[in-house]
């Protein structure tokens, strides 16, 4: 029992400390993210023109392969390429085929930016969470607002997974177009297919990171606006939500 007492008074210990915490960081810490997330946006690496954001696919043609073979002398005579759609012995081994380096150095400012908005909305619920007082009949409209921004909170989190999910799936959906290419490098849809995904992601980044900006002024916002009411909750103040 006095382990258990002692344990209390630790964990209370640290939902105090918790929620000092968390509130200067709401009310210091995030007008300098969304100062610095504006100047992230100001970075060249999200104004690249739209005709310099592909890059250029060296995948040679089945010509160029044939011609390679025939040009090699017998005792390094290497396999006819084969054009059936199940075969890879059309791709050179040496031959690479890079990433696009817009979308990967977009993708080094932004990542950490994610990560770090995951970890400030987390905290933000479990802050707004502890402020809720035991349900009571009456008088719970700061218990709304608590509620309404938990709720805002978790529409946060949904989009940061989203996020994170679109990243890999960019690059599964390259890959297999690219893998076209290489199987059909006679049809320009498919490189233009890559040329477009590429395109498309590129801008999907930029506007992430400008969500991110708006996210942190959103959270801030509403947060100033009802302070008393997350903190308070059961007062006789009955002004709305924003």
């Amino acid at each position: 029992m006095e382990a258990q007492t002692e344990a209390a008074k630790k964990a209370k210990e640290f939902y105090e400390t918790f929620k000092i915490e968390v509130e200067n960081r709401i009310l210091q810490k995030f007008p300098e993210r969304i100062i610095h997330l504006n100047e992230l946006l100001k970075m060249p690496e999200f104004h690249i023109a739209a005709n310099d954001i592909k890059c250029k696919l060296e995948i040679p043609t089945i010509s160029k392969i044939e011609k390679n073979v025939k040009n090699c002398d017998e005792k390094n005579v290497v396999k006819r390429p084969r054009l059936d759609s199940n075969s890879h012995d059309l791709i050179p081994e040496q031959t690479h085929i890079p990433h696009n380096k817009n979308i990967t150095e977009a993708l080094k400012i932004l990542k950490p930016n994610i990560k770090e908005l995951a970890e400030d909305v987390n905290d933000v619920k479990l802050w707004v969470s502890l402020f809720i007082p035991k349900i009571e009949d009456g008088n719970n409209f700061g218990v709304g607002v608590q509620e309404a921004i938990i709720h805002e909170v978790e529409q946060v989190k949904s989009i940061i997974d989203t996020y994170l999910e679109q990243v890999s799936l960019y690059y599964e959906v390259r890959g297999k177009f690219i893998t076209k290419v290489f199987k059909y490098p006679y049809i320009e849809d498919y490189r233009c297919t890559v040329a477009e995904l590429d395109y498309k992601q590129y801008f999907y980044l930029t506007h992430t990171l400008c969500d991110i900006c708006n996210t942190y002024k959103t959270l801030h916002d509403i947060v100033i606006k009802n302070i008393e009411k997350i903190k308070k909750p059961r007062s006789s103040n009955t002004d709305s939500l924003y």
